[in-house]
C-alpha cells in the first residue's frame, strides 16, 4: 500500500520559473566576482568572512559538501522550531514528528531523522549539542533572529568531531558583537504569536549580546498548543592588541506543549487536523540550559589556541499514548553534560610548501543520564517499568595538516582517535553493566583538492568514523560484546563558476557501515525484548547537484537536488529477510529551491520550496511507502523606513497534504504536516 498523498504539480517548478522571470528584469549582470576555489564550500546568502590567517582551521578547510547558510536567508523565517530552518539547506532531510516537545530533527547522507541512529553532530557556537540519543533538543533554544549563519558539513572526513558525526555535522553560529538592536513581532495562522528581541552592546574591549524570544501557538492540529520561552546572553572581552578574546555564553529554553497524537492512515486523509480521543491527556514539558566559557588567542604569530568548557542540561517530561489499545506512558529524562575542547593550530612559514598548517585537538564529554518511564492514567502514575541511571564518557584526539606543495594543490591528511567508557544501572532489575569494550576507535581521513582554474576546482576525500548505540544499547547488558559500527565514506566532486553570477557543485558519494546498530522499538514504544537491534552491513550512496545564481544585483536564486539510496548489504542473522532491502525512512531524493527578488528599493519578494520522495516504513519493505511531498512558500517584505519593515509569508501555499509516518513491530502512526498558513510581522532595527 502506498500512503503518499498525491500532488499534481510541483511547486518547485514555480520557484524556478520565478527565478527566471526575475532574471528577465535585469538591467545588466552584477560585476564579476572571482569565485574562490580554495575550498569546496558553497554559500547561500551573505556571510562575513575574515581573511585573517589565525585561529583553528575553518569549516571551509573540510573538503567535502560544505554549505553555509547566512542570516539574511534565515532571519525572517516563521517556524515552530529552528530545525525547520534546515529545509532551506541543500541535501537535508527534515523529519517532522510534530508531537509536542518531541517535534522533529534533521539528517542527511542517507541517514534518517528517526533517532534510531546517532547520525549528525550538532553544535551551537562550537558547543556539542546532541542529547544521548543523538537528538537535538538544544537547537529549540535558538530562534532565527539570533542566528548569524549555519555551517553544514556532509560526509565522514571531518576529523574535528567523533561521536554522532557519521553523516556529518552542523554548527549554528549566533550573533556576537555590534551595537545593533532588532525586534520582530509576528501574528498568524493557528493562533501564532511571537516576539523576538536581539540587542548587541559593544564598547571598547567589551561586547554584550542579549536575546529574548516568546512564541505561543495553537498548532495546526487539535490539541497541539505550545508555549515557548528562550533567553540568552553573551559577554566577551578582547585584548587591546586584538590577539586574545575570552567570554561566556548562557542560554535557557522552556517549552510546554500538548501532543496531538498519531492518526491512522484513513484519519490522516479525511481529518488531518483532528486529534484522536486517546491523546487528550498527552502533553510534555521541556527545559534546556547551556553555559560555556570560551578562550581564543595567539600564543605566537604562528601558533593559535582555542579552548572551550561547557555544561549542558536537558530535562524532558512527556506523557504519551501511541494508540487506543495502548496505555499512556510518562517518559522522564534528565541529562547532564560537561565537556572541554582544546585546539592548537600552527602555521609556520616553510620553504618546501606554498602553505603548511598543523592542527591538533583534544575533547572530552561526561554524561550523567536518568531515564524513567511509568504507566499512567490521565498523567497519574500506576506503575514503573523503567528506571535507568547511566554514565557515558567520551574522549577524543585528532591531528590534521593542510599541505599546499604548489599553489593549485591542497592535501589534508588527518587521524582521529576516540575512547568511550561508562556504566549502566537498571535500578528496577538491580543490575549493572559496563559500556561495550569498544577499545580505541581509530579514524584515518584524507582530502585532496586541485584548482583547475579560477572557474573550477576538483576535490576528493575519504574518511572513517564510528557509531555506537544510544541508551541501553551502548552497554553490555547481554552476553555478547558489540563492537562499534565503522563507517567508511568517500566523495568526489567539482566546484565551478562558469559565469560571474553562477556557481555550483556536483558530487558523488558513498558510505559503508559495518554492523550498523539502530534502536528497535517494540509494540507501543516499549523496549524490544531482543535488546539490541542490528541492521547489519549497509551501503549508502548518492549524488548532489547544486546551483547558486545571482543574475542581477536585485535577484538571488538557488536550487539543489540530492539523490540517495540506503540498502542493507549483509543483514543481521536475526533478520535475513532484510538482505538487499532499503533502510526505512530514507527518501530517494531531496530538493530545495528558492528565489529572492528586490522588486523595488522598498519591496522584496521571495519564493522557496522543498520536496522529498517517499520512503519505506520498515526494513523488509513490505508495509508500503510514505512521506512524499512538494511544498511552496511565498514571502514579501516592505520597508517603511530605515528602521522598520513589514513582512508577509504564506507557508504551504497550495495547502499540500502530507504526513510523517512510522512503523514498529506491527504498529504504525501518521502525523499530518501543517496546512496553509499566513503570517504577518513587523520588524524593527534600533
Amino acid at each position: 500500500m502506498s500512503v503518499s498523498l498525491s500532488f499534481s504539480r510541483s511547486p518547485l517548478a514555480l520557484s524556478i520559473a520565478l527565478a527566471l522571470a526575475s532574471a528577465a528584469h535585469a538591467q545588466g549582470l552584477v560585476a564579476p566576482q572571482p569565485l574562490s576555489q580554495d575550498d569546496s564550500a558553497l554559500t547561500l546568502g551573505t556571510i562575513s568572512i575574515t581573511s585573517k590567517a589565525s585561529g583553528p582551521l575553518s569549516t571551509r578547510s573540510v573538503f567535502s559538501s560544505v554549505d553555509i547558510v547566512g542570516a539574511d536567508i534565515l532571519e525572517n523565517e516563521h517556524v515552530d522550531y529552528s530545525w525547520e530552518l534546515l529545509s532551506k539547506a541543500p541535501g537535508v532531510q527534515v523529519t517532522q514528528f510534530k508531537q509536542g516537545t518531541d517535534a522533529g530533527r534533521f539528517s542527511f547522507r542517507g541517514f534518517n531523522g528517526e533517532g534510531r541512529i546517532n547520525a549528525v553532530k550538532l553544535l551551537i557556537d562550537g558547543i556539542p549539542s546532541n542529547d544521548n540519543a543523538g537528538g537535538m533538543p538544544f537547537l529549540d533554544a535558538v530562534f532565527p533572529l539570533d542566528i548569524e549563519a549555519i555551517e553544514i558539513v556532509r560526509g565522514t572526513n571531518d576529523a574535528r568531531y567523533g561521536l554522532n558525526n557519521i553523516a556529518g555535522n552542523a554548527n549554528v553560529i549566533t550573533r556576537t558583537g555590534g551595537n545593533e538592536g532588532r525586534a520582530s513581532v509576528t501574528v498568524g495562522s493557528f493562533g501564532t504569536q511571537e516576539l523576538q528581541v536581539s540587542k548587541g552592546i559593544e564598547s571598547g574591549n567589551w561586547s554584550q549580546n542579549y536575546f529574548l524570544a516568546w512564541r505561543d501557538s495553537d498548532g495546526y492540529r487539535d490539541h497541539a498548543d505550545a508555549r515557548k520561552l528562550s533567553l540568552s546572553g553573551k559577554w566577551f572581552y578582547t585584548s587591546d592588541d586584538g590577539r586574545w578574546r575570552t567570554g561566556m555564553i548562557a542560554r535557557y529554553y522552556r517549552n510546554k506543549a500538548l501532543e496531538s497524537g498519531y492518526l491512522s492512515y484513513e484519519e490522516a486523509i479525511k481529518a488531518p487536523r483532528s486529534s484522536p480521543a486517546y491523546a487528550a491527556a498527552d502533553r510534555g514539558e521541556r527545559e534546556t540550559g547551556q553555559l560555556s566559557a570560551h578562550l581564543d588567542g595567539e600564543l605566537t604569530p604562528e601558533l593559535s589556541l582555542s579552548a572551550k568548557v561547557y555544561a549542558n542540561q536537558y530535562e524532558n517530561q512527556r506523557w504519551v499514548r501511541f494508540s487506543a489499545a495502548g496505555s499512556q506512558q510518562e517518559r522522564y529524562n534528565d541529562e547532564q553534560q560537561q565537556g572541554a575542547i582544546t585546539t592548537l593550530t600552527w602555521r609556520p612559514k616553510v620553504d618546501w610548501a606554498h602553505e603548511f598548517t598543523l592542527e591538533g585537538g583534544l575533547d572530552a564529554q561526561r554524561q550523567s543520564n536518568l531515564g524513567q518511564r511509568y504507566r499512567t492514567t490521565e498523567r497519574v502514575r500506576t506503575s514503573q517499568f523503567r528506571d535507568w541511571d547511566f554514565d557515558l564518557h567520551t574522549q577524543g584526539a585528532y591531528v590534521q595538516a593542510v599541505i599546499r606543495p604548489i599553489e593549485a594543490l591542497r592535501i589534508i591528511p588527518a587521524l582521529r582517535i576516540d575512547d568511550v567508557d561508562g556504566d549502566f544501572i537498571d535500578r528496577l532489575a538491580g543490575t549493572r553493566a559496563p559500556v561495550h569494550d569498544y577499545g580505541l576507535i581509530k579514524q584515518p581521513k584524507i582530502s585532496i583538492a586541485y584548482t583547475l582554474s579560477q572557474q573550477a576546482s576538483v576535490y576528493a576525500n575519504w574518511g572513517r568514523t564510528f557509531q555506537i548505540g544510544s541508551g541501553i544499547d551502548a552497554y553490555r547488558t547481554q552476553d555478547r560484546n558489540l563492537r562499534p559500527s565503522i563507517n567508511d565514506g568517500w566523495e568526489a566532486g567539482v566546484k565551478f563558476s562558469p559565469l560571474p553570477w553562477l556557481n555550483g557543485r556536483v558530487a558523488y558519494w558513498e558510505q559503508r557501515a559495518s554492523g550498523e546498530v539502530a534502536r528497535v522499538l517494540g509494540v507501543d514504544g516499549l523496549p524490544d525484548p531482543g535488546g539490541l537491534g542490528n541492521v547489519g552491513k549497509t551501503l549508502r550512496k548518492g549524488y548532489d547537484i547544486q546551483l547558486n545564481m545571482k543574475p542581477h544585483a536585485r535577484t538571488t536564486a538557488w536550487i539543489a537536488y540530492s539523490h540517495q539510496v540506503a540498502r542493507i548489504t549483509a543483514p543481521d542473522p536475526s533478520a535475513p529477510a532484510t538482505l538487499g532491502k532499503e533502510i526505512e525512512n530514507v527518501p530517494h531524493y531531496l530538493v530545495s529551491a528558492g528565489v529572492d527578488w528586490q522588486a523595488t528599493d522598498r519591496l522584496k519578494l521571495s519564493a522557496w520550496g522543498n520536496a522529498q520522495g517517499d520512503y519505506y516504513l520498515e526494513r523488509t519493505n513490505t508495509q508500503g511507502r510514505a512521506g512524499k511531498f512538494a511544498v511552496l512558500n511565498l514571502g514579501a517584505s516592505y520597508r517603511l523606513s530605515d528602521t522598520m519593515d513589514l513582512g508577509l509569508q504564506v507557508k504551504n501555499v497550495t495547502n499540500r497534504k502530507y504526513v510523517y509516518a512510522w512503523y514498529d513491530s506491527g504498529s504504525s502512526g501518521y502525523s499530518p504536516a501543517d496546512g496553509r498558513g499566513v503570517y504577518a510581522s513587523m520588524n524593527l532595527r534600533f
